[in-house]
């Protein structure tokens, strides 16, 4: 890590001068001219104070700080296929379970069936990209056609199956994650 860079990025973002920057800190433009040009090293104080006059503190600033993954292909998916009740998942953000919620594509067979779910606190949103599906929600049923969507609470037991003799596909979205 450059010290003196992250400073310069951190007082740029603050809209200070290094003379602003300087005077809050009790130092001179001089010294964070040459410390953002990593020329010098502050003191571990001297650090303290700039950090605290830039919003943040050591533990912030010296933290590994991950780039997030914002756009996923292909290559990203994790398939997984059950050839006896006729369905294939494909997650399609990495990890998925780790967030809010979780985005899958489900690919129904003719007569597949997608597992039966327990009732949690969830929810669950689908949209039909092909084909036609049936929703048992409960003791409702409902049939789903492309280019519908559904949305509820996962309060109940609940499941997805194609009942005709074309593939289905759907996008689902789980919040929290249960897929």
């Amino acid at each position: 890590m450059q010290i003196g860079e992250s400073i310069k990025q951190l007082r740029l973002e603050n809209n200070l001068t290094q003379e602003e920057l300087a005077d809050r800190c009790e130092l001179s433009k001089g010294f964070i001219s040459q410390l953002e040009r990593d020329l010098t090293s502050p003191s571990l104080d001297s650090l303290n104070d700039i950090l605290e006059s830039l919003g943040t503190n050591l533990a912030e600033f010296f933290s590994e700080k991950k780039e997030e993954k914002v756009l996923f292909s292909k290559d990203d998916f994790f398939q997984k296929t059950d050839k006896e009740l006729g369905y294939q998942v494909d997650w399609i953000i990495p990890n998925a379970q780790k967030n809010e919620m979780e985005p899958i594509l489900l690919n129904l067979e003719p007569n597949g069936k997608f597992m039966e779910f327990s009732p949690t606190q969830g929810q669950i949103f689908g949209y039909v990209l092909s084909g036609n599906v049936q929703l048992n929600l409960g003791k409702q049923v409902y049939k789903v056609k492309k280019g519908n969507s559904f949305y509820y609470q996962a309060n109940v037991y609940h499941s997805l199956q194609n009942t005709s003799t074309r593939p289905a596909s759907l996008l689902l979205v789980s919040t929290p994650p249960c897929f």
